[in-house]
């Protein structure tokens, strides 16, 4: 009898779409090819949906690790169905160290997290000091999506200010975190960029992303080009 992984394996190079295995390559460069099936987000999600309701899709949950960027991406949206908080966070931690791409880092965001964001931000700051290059940018992108609104805190813009790194798939996070806060957060966010105390790269990358937000006046655009490094 084959395992749950090759099962798997199989139904998922039943949605395989060479040309956007060719636009994946490019886009995530830090992939092998040969590791990339070429199956479209919206269709493994919904592969992922359907399999979330199988009993077998926690044999495949507790699986150590994956081949495929896709597989990675299924265990990732497997994840996402989970309506227990305590179980999406734990598979959610042991899951963590095995992203090794900003794309599957970005994409997983499990929604049962929004409704527990005293715990999830206890999580958030443990994971920002992780030595993981993408468990970092993790706790920074879930600080993006789920924490620049009502469940905003100014604490937070300083947590994400003192990530220090030389990994460029950190400081894009960070840029892209502040460029974000300046447009939801205005006020706030200004005084992090007016004390210059972010690295040359992100300070100068977080306006340059701002500059292109239309949720940002051109008067504040301009003055965030003063403030350049």
């Amino acid at each position: 009898m084959e395992t749950i992984e090759k099962q798997i394996r199989k139904k998922l190079f039943t949605l395989k779409d060479e040309d956007y295995k060719k636009f994946t390559s490019k886009l995530i460069p830090t992939i092998s090819p040969d590791k990339i099936i070429g199956i479209r987000i919206p269709a493994l999600r919904k592969f992922a949906k359907d399999f979330s309701k199988q009993n077998d899709s926690f044999l495949y949950l507790n699986l150590p690790s994956h081949f495929y960027f896709e597989e990675n991406n299924l265990h990732a949206f497997l994840i996402e169905n989970l309506r227990d908080y305590n179980l999406a966070m734990e598979y959610t931690e042991k899951f963590l160290p095995n992203i090794d791409n900003w794309a599957t880092c970005d994409t997983f965001s499990p929604k049962i997290f929004k409704k527990y964001p005293h715990q999830v931000y206890e999580k958030i700051k443990e994971w920002l000091k992780s030595n993981e290059v993408y468990t970092i940018r993790y706790a920074i992108g879930l600080l993006l999506s789920n924490f620049l609104d009502e469940n905003f805190k100014k604490e937070m813009l300083r947590l994400v200010a003192d990530v220090k790194s030389d990994e460029y798939y950190v400081n894009m996070m960070i840029a892209w975190y502040f460029a974000t806060a300046m447009a939801k957060q205005p006020e706030t966010t200004l005084f992090i960029i007016e004390e210059k105390s972010l690295s040359k790269f992100v300070q100068n990358k977080a306006i340059q992303k701002a500059k292109e937000s239309r949720r940002i006046s051109d008067e504040v655009k301009k003055y965030l080009e003063t403030l350049k490094i």
